[in-house]
């Protein structure tokens, strides 16, 4: 299939926005969440979030940005496979925009747990344990929130793997790839939905790793070499 310069210019944006995401979901996570959440202190956590209100903003504003990638991404993507399939790119870009309004649940997870303890000495009603605990089932939500977005995500991306599979945009062993760590994806947060026991069996940092890695690869891939058109094919000026 003949590869178009709007579409090489669609995956180089693809692939820039993919690398983003990434860096950006790391950098908000191990700079914030993973650094001041106190897994089963809700005192100390309430107390990280006092300390640290700037850093938590900017988590928020992280997320916010996250998002308008994403909408990027996938708008980019939809331009790059469209001549592969209307139909299931622009199924592939709903689904992602699905995932990208579910983590704007999360952006307001964020913005309540602050509110909670920057609110506390106002709420006499509730004592300082009752608010602790409040802001902390508050940020766990957060979390639920992000496993309910997680199987569009990996819809998304299963879609997306068959029409570059499809197309040989890219090398067939990377769209494999992409495919069965997005079937993975899938599979488990479905599994973790209806029994949130799996996630003793299998690491939730499993969830999503092996399409974190596809992901990362593919992003460098577009940016740099862009859409190979296979043999036999050119490109349309």
């Amino acid at each position: 299939m003949s590869v178009n310069p709007s579409q090489q210019t669609a995956a180089r944006v693809a692939g820039l926005t993919l690398v983003l995401a990434i860096v950006i979901i790391v950098v908000t996570n191990y700079a914030v969440s993973f650094r001041f959440i106190v897994p089963g202190d809700a005192a100390e956590t309430a107390r990280n979030i006092m300390a640290h209100q700037t850093l938590f903003r900017l988590n928020m504003v992280g997320d916010i940005v996250y998002m308008f990638d994403v909408v990027i991404l996938l708008s980019a993507l939809y331009v790059v496979l469209k001549p592969v399939s209307h139909t299931l790119s622009l199924i592939a870009a709903c689904t992602r925009l699905i995932y990208a309004v579910i983590w704007a649940a999360v952006v307001v997870g964020i913005y309540n747990t602050i509110r909670l303890v920057e609110k506390a000495s106002s709420l006499s009603v509730f004592t300082d344990g009752q608010l602790q605990a409040l802001a902390s089932l508050q940020h766990t939500t957060n979390y639920d929130c992000y496993y309910i977005a997680l199987p569009f995500w990996g819809l998304a991306s299963v879609v997306i793997s068959f029409l570059f599979l499809k197309s040989r945009y890219i090398p067939r062993l990377l769209a494999w790839f992409g495919l069965f760590s997005s079937a993975w994806c899938v599979f488990c947060g479905f599994a973790f939905l209806i029994d949130p026991g799996f996630g003793d069996a299998v690491h939730p940092g499993w969830f999503d790793m092996p399409l974190v890695v596809f992901e990362v690869i593919l992003g460098f891939w577009l940016l740099i070499k862009g859409l190979g058109a296979p043999k036999g094919t050119r490109e349309e000026s």
